[in-house]
């Protein structure tokens, strides 16, 4: 009589737990009228919106339709960053992360009612951030229940694809520039002089006196990384003429962490060389040597470089290229030599796996650089970029010559500004770097470049006192700055004074 009560005893818990099962899947019901998805047009309308009613966008304050609904025109892909706490990104700093992430899976199988391999794309081995496959808006809403999840966005939606397919259909749309392009130039030669033995120091730098700076801190020892679209392999300045002339010592090293695929779940890279053009000219700014080969000089011309490939193009629009920046940031944290990061590229709204990638780089005591925006048509319509609005980066755009507080003609402005660079003559001229070909030069504006010459002031100062932590670096940039102690407004603490940073 025991057994057989004990027996009945377990079917009603079993009865009870799958009842409730059931009660909980069977809760999440949605309006007859958010049952389909929105097309492209009618989510980029809604982020249009939130940006002209807020100012930015987020996808966590975004109503469960609208992220359904990206997700599932992004290839039906979502990005989740979880932990036990908003700041829970690292996981080698979080015990129980493989518990929540197997929380998490475990939900998305009870709703997709699939096996885990048709469900997890990937997960970071460093964050505790994983890629997922999500069809159905019910899923979505079982998730948002958590509160694991710090983020929770579609990992391959394509704003600026689907406004610039709109505006092929007659919208009047904003887009923005790529930012790539081979052409070459000839210098005009009041935007440079030469210097020993045969290098053309730009125009811009001796509005910065870093030529003067020169005297004191050339860059030696200290690494640079640098996330972009590569380097070429047609410029021997960075190949075989790095090291030589004036700028001896050092090393470049070169990776890539880009995937060139529609695949999500391809993982072979296209190699650490430039198919764009604007990663090439931001080591140019930041580090090309000084010899006697007649072409432009970077910054800190002795420092060594790394330069990561880990995107087509500047405008992080889709799931490899965000992956590939994330890629590159726990890449260059996890490098003990590294010191600076210099990243020109970015976002108009928050893409969760880059902002850990970030922080955990920061963690690691690396300073960042990045820039706070470049376009046409944005110009009025969006401030500061994202990465480089965020607190653990120091934002950077060009100003006009003789100018702390008149932005280019294509640069973005705004509060989260720390530096600028004078970068645009009044003839339109802007900075002269070495081009994608051997033997050639051009010409490369906006916050990009004065991003990629801010790090290069910056590893002059590190150089200059090798033992300073990255605060001090920015303390002493910051002294020495056009507005320091009160900085402006739209222009953080303006241009910097590079001879008084390296006294």
């Amino acid at each position: 009589m025991a057994k057989k009560s004990l027996q009945l005893l377990a079917l009603f818990f079993v009865f009870i737990s799958c009842t409730k099962e059931e009660t909980q899947v069977d809760a999440i019901e949605i309006d007859a009228a958010q049952r389909n998805p929105l097309t492209a047009a009618q989510i980029n309308g809604q982020i249009d919106q939130a940006f002209s009613n807020n100012g930015s966008f987020d996808w966590n304050q975004s109503s469960n339709h609208l992220l359904w609904s990206a997700i599932f025109q992004g290839n039906k892909m979502a990005s989740i960053g979880f932990g036990s706490s908003a700041t829970d990104f690292d996981r080698s700093l979080s015990p129980n992360n493989s518990q929540i992430q197997n929380e998490i899976l475990a939900v998305i199988q009870q709703y997709e009612g699939k096996e885990l391999d048709k469900i997890l794309i990937s997960s970071d081995a460093y964050l505790n951030q994983i890629d997922v496959m999500i069809e159905k808006q019910e899923t979505v809403i079982a998730l948002r229940r958590l509160n694991s999840l710090r983020y929770f966005e579609p990992a391959d939606y394509r704003y600026f694809a689907n406004q610039t397919n709109q505006q092929k259909g007659g919208g009047n749309q904003i887009q923005s520039d790529s930012g790539c392009g081979f052409e070459s130039s000839a210098l005009s030669a009041s935007d440079y002089t030469t210097v020993t033995p045969n290098a053309k120091v730009p125009w811009a730098f001796y509005q910065h006196n870093i030529p003067s700076a020169w005297s004191y801190s050339t860059g030696a020892g200290i690494t640079i990384g640098i996330i972009d679209t590569g380097i070429s392999p047609n410029q021997t300045l960075f190949g075989t003429s790095f090291n030589n002339g004036l700028s001896s010592g050092r090393s470049i090293s070169k990776f890539g962490v880009y995937v060139d695929s529609i695949w999500p779940w391809s993982t072979g890279t296209d190699g650490p060389n430039d198919q764009c053009g604007h990663g090439t000219s931001m080591a140019s700014a930041a580090a090309s040597p000084r010899n006697n080969v007649g072409q432009p000089v970077g910054v800190a011309y002795n420092s060594n470089l790394i330069t990561y490939r880990a995107a087509s193009n500047v405008v992080l629009d889709g799931y490899h290229e965000q992956n590939g920046v994330k890629n590159a940031f726990t890449g260059l944290g996890n490098n003990s030599s590294v010191k600076i990061i210099s990243m020109s590229m970015g976002h108009i709204f928050s893409v969760g796996k880059i902002s850990d990638g970030v922080k955990y780089a920061h963690a690691r005591g690396k300073l960042i650089f990045c820039a706070g925006g470049t376009s046409t048509s944005f110009t009025n319509f969006v401030g500061v970029i994202f990465p480089a609005w965020m607190p653990e980066t120091q934002a950077v755009t060009g100003v006009k010559e003789g100018t702390s507080n008149q932005k280019c003609d294509v640069c973005h402005s705004g509060s989260e500004i720390d530096f600028t660079v004078q970068m645009e003559r009044s003839t339109g001229k802007t900075i002269p770097v070495v081009s994608y070909y051997n033997a050639q030069t051009d010409y490369v504006g906006g916050s990009s470049v004065a991003t990629a010459t801010t790090a290069g002031i910056a590893a002059l100062v590190w150089a200059k006192n090798p033992t300073w932590t990255r605060d001090q670096v920015i303390n002493k940039m910051r002294q020495s700055a056009t507005y320091y102690p009160t900085p402006n407004s739209s222009y953080g603490y303006g241009n910097v004074n590079a001879l008084l940073a390296v006294q």
